[in-house]
């Protein structure tokens, strides 16, 4: 296990000649037995539809089996995406503001946005959503398989009307996901480089550890 966190998630169990939805579910479920962690290199662009504006931030995101996940944007500005079970915090240094939810209520809607299919298996994909295996092309070098998931939960839907999903033929892990929104035109995707698969996050990666003089607010909702 040690050994294998510190080669590069790409060397993983080869692609099938041609791809199913239910050969790419199946490989995902093996590559989520052994998932502990995953750190990346993240791109996030907003696109906005009524402006036709495109935004973009980039940093790191650290995952982790047990629902823990943050992710550092470093530019344009810095801001930080907490989650550790249920709590999730979003802090701003520029405002020295750090917003927190409790996600209890809301978790399947928090589930579309946050690691989708990282260490997920192919089933519990399977569950909540309408999957259709739309092509199969390269992304950054990589044999990607692209699903389209269609939520299940109508209430979902609302937020989020669909997603296409790049699964790396290699890893078996996401390299890109694109969040189609209900009703607006709008979308967002996030691109994943530099994967690394099961290397040690400490505890101390995601506690909400803010300085000295951050404003907390709790918003509702």
């Amino acid at each position: 296990m040690a050994l294998c966190g510190v080669l590069p998630a790409a060397k993983g169990k080869q692609a099938p000649s041609k791809a199913t939805v239910e050969s790419v579910l199946g490989m995902m479920d093996k590559s989520a037995e052994d998932f502990k962690s995953l750190t990346a290199d993240i791109e996030h662009i907003k696109y906005t539809a009524v402006v036709k504006d495109t935004s973009t931030e980039t940093g790191q995101i650290f995952v982790r089996k047990d629902e823990k996940l943050r992710i550092d944007f470093q530019k344009p500005d810095q801001r930080t995406i907490l989650r550790n079970g249920d709590n999730l915090y979003i802090y701003t240094p520029k405002i020295n503001r750090v917003e927190e939810y409790n996600i209890g209520k809301n978790r399947a809607m928090a589930d579309q946005y946050l690691a989708l299919g990282f260490g997920k298996k192919g089933e519990s994909i399977r569950k909540t959503y309408k999957v259709t295996l739309l092509k199969e092309e390269e992304l950054d070098g990589h044999k990607t398989a692209v699903l389209e998931l269609i939520p299940n939960s109508e209430d979902v839907r609302k937020e989020i009307t669909k997603i296409e999903m790049w699964v790396d033929e290699a890893s078996w892990l996401p390299l890109q996901q694109k969040f189609y929104e209900g009703g607006s035109g709008d979308y967002f995707l996030s691109r994943y480089k530099n994967i690394m698969k099961n290397l040690k996050v400490s505890d101390s990666r995601f506690k909400p550890d803010w300085p000295k003089g951050t404003k907390v607010e709790k918003p509702r909702g």
